[in-house]
């Protein structure tokens, strides 16, 4: 087995909790300058780097951002709030300069910057943890993409993905256990077979988890959790949105 007592990078990745509360303490600029830059190393499809990254500090817009969010406050009070976005902007100017034409709205380009930008954003919040701080990621932001995307200003061909909360930990949450890697891991082929029996072992594990933490009062697992989250957030009005961006068009 892989020893990872000496590992730090492994040690960071398997600690990592979602962080909701923080202390009162700001992140100075050279500190966000360099999470930004590790963000930027990460993996881009054919190198297009199709992202982009608001960083709020008006007190009005976040407050506006988090109400929409769904009352998510620690959009308003953490140290940091990024918004991470699909840029296809820089892209498109590109492609006009080199005479191949105005982007289509074509789904391959808007699933390689939507790619791109998660694959910058993890990088940024793996960063930012092996420093010593948290956040949580905000997916919410997608319940009003035209508020956001005006509050922003931002232009056709960009849409604002998700966002995420920075700062040093206030709380200490326990690491959610997640599937086995036997439940991940597949062999040679999907093993749909076992797909029921995973779910029921790791509902059983979820609920005594939940129970632990929150003193014997919440009783829910991960099937309930997730039956909830994905039914009751549809978001039907991202289609045309992102229609009227100039994305996902054909």
């Amino acid at each position: 087995m892989l020893d990872q007592t000496n590992n730090k990078v492994i040690e960071t990745m398997l600690s990592h909790r979602s962080i909701r509360k923080f202390q009162d303490k700001s992140i100075d600029t050279e500190t966000l300058q360099t999470i930004i830059e590790c963000g930027q190393a990460a993996a881009s499809s054919s190198f297009i780097q199709a992202y982009s990254v608001i960083r709020v500090t008006n007190s009005d817009t976040r407050r506006q951002i988090a109400e929409a969010a769904g009352g998510q406050t620690w959009v308003e009070d953490a140290p940091e709030f990024l918004v991470f976005c699909a840029d296809l902007k820089r892209i498109e100017v590109a492609c006009i300069e080199q005479g191949a034409g105005k982007l289509e709205g074509n789904t391959e380009h808007f699933l390689a910057a939507s790619v791109d930008v998660a694959l910058m954003a993890q990088n940024v919040l793996l960063a930012a943890e092996s420093m010593g701080m948290g956040g949580v990621f905000i997916g919410g932001i997608r319940n009003n993409p035209l508020l956001v995307s005006d509050l922003l200003e931002l232009p056709d061909q960009v849409y604002p993905v998700f966002g995420m909360c920075l700062g040093w930990p206030s709380i200490d949450p326990d690491v959610k256990p997640r599937f086995p890697v036997t439940t991940i891991l597949h062999q040679d082929h999907y093993a749909a077979e076992k797909v029921e029996s995973q779910i029921e072992s790791y509902d059983a594990q979820m609920e005594a988890y939940y129970q632990s933490r929150s003193g014997k009062t919440r009783v829910s697992n991960w099937s309930e959790q997730t039956a909830k989250a994905v039914q009751d957030k549809k978001r039907e009005h991202m289609r045309p949105f992102l229609n009227n961006r100039g994305l996902l068009i054909k």
